[in-house]
């Protein structure tokens, strides 16, 4: 700002001729300059207030902007996490086919101790062994008085567990949220589930990981935030499960068997309505894993895709399928089963040392005959024999979505000779799972096509390759139906829902070589409604006796198809089957004039 001079003199000169009070101008210029200084000290005021108000209207508004965003925001407990390394606890649902739980988190806590603010060590001790009685007494006085920093008490605490130790009242003594993973049907499904555990963890939370089963088979999948905690959907039915589970624990009891599976599947989508093995466990207390003794022994081993078998005659039908469809033979072809029969310098008998003469080729399924399919199998030759089982997938394991069936890869003939065809065409030489069973049944219930199990609700059939025509399975399907009205399986007869199906009986291996002769791996491989099969159900008894009469009894027919048969009858009605009318075979009708 330029500052006038409060006298000039050119004005002092001019007032001064004129006779004015020179005076009087410098008084009129303080005042105008006074006026200039306060007129500029009230704009910078102005402008600082503005300012201010500006500042504050921001604040307010981004203040209230996220009031706005918490109050329409989804309530959430907060998660704390360790400094580069972030825990999230969230894990998808599990559902059944018709979406009923079979596994969720639960929120729940665990007990830890800071032994360096505890008031009384020995008295929290004493008291927690109290609510904790599997707690180590004398351990936790050595950790709380020694030079322990922190240590953890217990991983998973119940409410009523976590009041009693707030009444222990010591500040030593605190509490970590926890997402636990909870099964609330018990044992239900338990090998298909396979259970979780915490992976890292930390004061705040702790992260839930699968260890078997599913749970583990789509472990990443489940715990991806990017799937917005959609529940993964399984092929099971729970209802059919659980009805599955008590006819075949039952079944086991009354035939003293030492273990067993049972596997129902849809014969057109390969979906696993339900697959059960025995012993079984419960999830939500997963025990260890044994360390000693035989693996097939303890609860976790999963008979259905981890026990592989010697399965016996129920290879019978893939034998007679095969040279039916290469056109080698129809259902009515004559065969002379008579002995004696040698391959490779080994003699082949019959069970009992029967003798059956010449049978037709439906008849050697009814009777089942080794010699029958022996022969049969020496026509088809072991080149073609191996490519018609690799491509009903008996050669690999399976792709059933859990982790345990990586492992039950068959165990094939180490060279397949002359004598291997015949030994494998009835079930012996060559040791599958009752997966792979089942899947093989399928492709006959379906018309020829291949199918591959799964786990996952299918919304539409997925047929894989043709393996054999629709003629040789239609044909098979007959010769399945003859055994159980008039061959091994009459046990298997369901009124209103006609079973097909093969029993088999192999000796049980010894695991220094050779076989045990009283035991043995009972099998009953079943499809039905038969007329037109929509499922396929494998049951296996492992080691079964059935006593009611004078002679302790192992075969299939005996023990295996009668637990089959009451599986039927419990979970059809459960799969909307109807009971019906078995079709009659068509006849010639002449129709005749009474003129």
């Amino acid at each position: 700002m330029i500052r006038t001079p409060l006298r000039p003199l050119a004005r002092i000169l001019e007032a001064r001729e004129k006779g004015e009070n020179p005076d009087a101008i410098e008084r009129e210029n303080k005042r105008i300059r006074h006026e200039q200084m306060r007129d500029q000290a009230r704009q910078r005021a102005e402008g600082r207030l503005l300012v201010l108000g500006v500042c504050f209207f921001c604040a307010f508004a981004v203040v209230g902007a996220r009031m706005g965003m918490l109050a329409t925001s989804e309530p959430m407990e907060p998660r704390a996490h360790a400094p580069g390394a972030v825990i999230s606890a969230s894990r998808a649902d599990i559902v059944d086919r018709h979406g009923n739980l079979l596994a969720t988190n639960l929120e729940t806590h665990a007990l830890y101790a800071q032994p360096r603010h505890m008031v009384d060590p020995v008295a929290a001790a004493q008291k927690l062994v109290k609510v904790f009685p599997d707690l180590d007494e004398k351990r936790l006085i050595k950790d709380f008085t020694g030079k322990r920093k922190f240590l953890w008490i217990k991983k998973k605490i119940s409410p009523e567990q976590m009041q009693a130790v707030h009444d222990i009242g010591d500040p030593g003594l605190l509490f970590a949220p926890r997402d636990m993973r909870l099964y609330p049907n018990g044992k239900l499904a338990a090998h298909v589930l396979g259970g979780a555990s915490f992976g890292k963890e930390g004061v705040h939370a702790a992260e839930v990981i699968g260890v078997a089963g599913v749970e583990k088979y789509f472990d990443e999948m489940l715990r991806d935030p990017a799937n917005a905690g959609k529940p993964l959907e399984l092929s099971l039915d729970l209802t059919v499960q659980a009805a599955a589970e008590r006819v075949l624990q039952g079944g086991m009891g009354l035939m003293n068997a030492k273990g067993a599976t049972s596997v129902l599947m849809d014969a057109h989508t390969g979906e696993v309505v339900s697959v059960v093995s025995l012993p079984s466990f419960d999830p939500n207390d997963r025990p260890r894993p044994a360390t000693r003794g035989d693996a097939s022994d303890s609860p976790l081993f999963n008979r259905s895709v981890q026990g592989v078998y010697e399965l016996g005659s129920v290879f019978k039908i893939f034998t007679a399928a095969q040279a039916l469809d290469l056109g080698l033979a129809h259902a009515e072809t004559v065969i002379d089963t008579k002995g004696p029969m040698k391959v490779g310098g080994f003699r082949i008998g019959e069970f009992r040392n029967k003798n059956y003469g010449k049978l037709s080729v439906a008849d050697i399924i009814v009777k089942s005959s080794n010699r029958g399919t022996g022969r049969l199998a020496l026509e088809i030759g072991a080149e073609r024999q191996q490519e018609f089982l690799k491509s009903l997938g008996f050669f690999d394991a399976t792709g059933f979505e859990i982790v345990e069936a990586a492992g039950g890869k068959p165990l094939l003939p180490k060279k397949w000779t002359e004598l291997s065809s015949v030994t494998v065409s009835y079930g012996h030489g060559l040791s599958t799972s009752p997966m792979h069973l089942a899947a093989g049944y399928a492709a006959i219930a379906n018309g020829g096509f291949r199918v591959a199990p799964t786990l996952l609700k299918q919304e539409r059939t997925q047929r894989g390759e043709r393996v054999m025509s629709a003629e040789a399975a239609q044909a098979a399907r007959e010769m399945l139906r003859k055994v159980v009205t008039s061959g091994t399986a009459s046990f298997a007869e369901v009124p209103g829902y006609q079973i097909g199906g093969k029993t088999g009986t192999a000796d049980k291996p010894r695991p220094q070589g050779g076989y045990y002769e009283d035991k043995v791996i009972a099998t009953f491989a079943a499809i039905f409604p038969a007329h037109a099969p929509r499922y396929v159900l494998i049951v296996t008894l492992d080691e079964p006796v059935e006593s009611s009469g004078d002679k302790p009894r192992r075969t299939a027919g005996w023990t295996a198809v009668p637990v089959a048969a009451e599986m039927v009858r419990r979970v059809a009605p459960l799969l909307g089957l109807r009971p019906t009318v078995e079709p009659a075979n068509e006849a010639v009708v002449t129709l005749t004039s009474s003129n």
